[in-house]
């Protein structure tokens, strides 16, 4: 599947082929070191950055919202099965699917199946 995000990023499933240029993104769709030229670019590599995952959004009237307690339902816009977004910086950078990690500690974490491919001029912003 291929799609675009909003952002000028592409999407492309794990099998396809994003556009972006190809031959300086690793298949994970990460833009390497060496295409943007930097040996200095290993200090800016460490900076964590916090990733959001999104199952789904909602809206409702500010009455409504007032009303919310303990044991309320939200609906969200997305159904059982859809792929979740995998946002950094307020874009989404991937897609991927909600998984179990370890059923006794209660974890859960997201299979990616779409990966963004990154231009090079998208790094200026």
């Amino acid at each position: 599947m291929t799609g675009s995000n909003g952002a000028g990023d592409t999407l492309a499933g794990a099998g396809g082929g994003g556009v972006a240029m190809a031959s300086q993104v690793a298949g994970n769709g990460v833009v390497s070191a060496d295409a943007i030229g930097g040996a200095g670019l290993g200090v800016v590599m460490r900076i964590p950055v916090s990733i959001e995952i999104v199952l789904g959004t909602a809206q409702m009237p500010l009455a409504k919202l007032m009303k919310l307690a303990r044991g309320s339902i939200i609906s969200l816009d997305r159904k059982i099965g859809e792929p979740v977004d995998v946002v950094v910086n307020n874009r989404v950078v991937a897609r991927g699917e909600v998984v179990v990690l370890d059923e006794e500690q209660s974890r859960f974490g997201v299979s990616l199946t779409e990966v963004a491919s990154i231009a090079l001029e998208d790094l200026d912003d």
